[in-house]
């Protein structure tokens, strides 16, 4: 059963929301649903993966002591230099 509710929110955000709304096709009632209904699932910390991400899972493989920090600085100051 759906209820009403009543927010007051900031003039631009509003505009801004319907607007997200209508170029995305759906209503912002629905938005907002949507948008609460995911902070407040039961199973919150557990993130669904989706098949094409499950299907990538296992393709690289990276060895333990792998420093992405260092790897990342290392690849910016070559494209930089």
């Amino acid at each position: 059963m759906d209820k009403k509710l009543t927010l007051s929110l900031k003039a631009d955000v509003i505009e801004a929301a319907k607007r997200y709304a209508r170029s995305n096709e759906v209503s912002l009632s629905k938005l907002i649903e949507s948008y609460l209904s995911s902070l407040t699932k039961k199973e919150a910390g557990k993130t669904e993966i989706t098949p094409l991400v499950r299907s990538l899972s296992g393709v690289i493989s990276i060895e333990n002591d792998f420093d992405e920090k260092e790897e990342y600085s290392q690849y910016l100051i070559e494209k930089y230099k």
